[in-house]
């Protein structure tokens, strides 16, 4: 049932009958991005590109920005004051926690900023560890806030190259070799801040 679920808000034609369905209701783009930080496997790539193709670059980078920023502030909020003292009293001797917890307290601001960025930083190990800790809420969702900025305007750009790749195919090229440097940055950042 899962996989299955996963499999549908995987595919464009899923997107284009939400379309049909709500119109041209922006509202329709900001939960769709929101979705990805609940559902982590739904590709937000996919879920910018066809924003940006839907409502234009400008208008579709910020549906996507406000989308990713209120799925990921409900997911952190969720989880630290709904899912953590249960947590915390299951997982209370498990070794892993406990280092999880001593990385969260250790992390900067900067680094955090800096491993948001990247798209292919996973999002939802951030929110879970950032959550079940006590690390100051109000930094981390500015932090988180302002970085998702950056990165949904990354995303933006390679959507809307993508989108023009139509009319150019070397865009495409182009889109491509931004995400594999994108990709590329992240693994080493994350392998230097111990997300690996």
């Amino acid at each position: 049932m899962i996989s299955f679920i996963i499999n549908r808000l995987s595919e464009i034609s899923f997107y284009q009958e939400i379309l049909e369905n709500l119109g041209n209701n922006p509202i329709a783009a900001v939960l769709l991005t929101a979705l990805e930080s609940f559902i982590p496997p739904l590709p937000l790539i996919g879920i910018v590109t066809f924003n940006i193709a839907v409502y234009g670059p400008f208008l579709g980078f910020l549906l996507s920005w406000i989308g990713t920023s209120v799925g990921c502030t409900l997911v952190f909020l969720l989880i630290r004051h709904v899912i953590r003292r249960p947590v915390e009293y299951i997982m209370r001797n498990h070794e892993k926690v406990q280092k999880g917890k001593e990385w969260v307290q250790s992390i900067s601001i900067s680094t955090l900023f800096v491993v948001t960025i990247f798209p292919f930083t996973p999002s939802a190990f951030l929110n879970l560890v950032f959550g079940l800790s006590d690390y100051n809420a109000g930094k981390y969702l500015c932090t988180i806030i302002a970085a998702k900025l950056l990165m949904i305007g990354f995303l933006a750009l390679f959507g809307a190259s993508f989108v023009q790749a139509f009319e150019n195919p070397v865009m495409i090229l182009l889109s491509l070799a931004l995400v594999v440097i994108l990709y590329i940055l992240s693994k080493i950042i994350s392998k230097n801040n111990g997300l690996n």
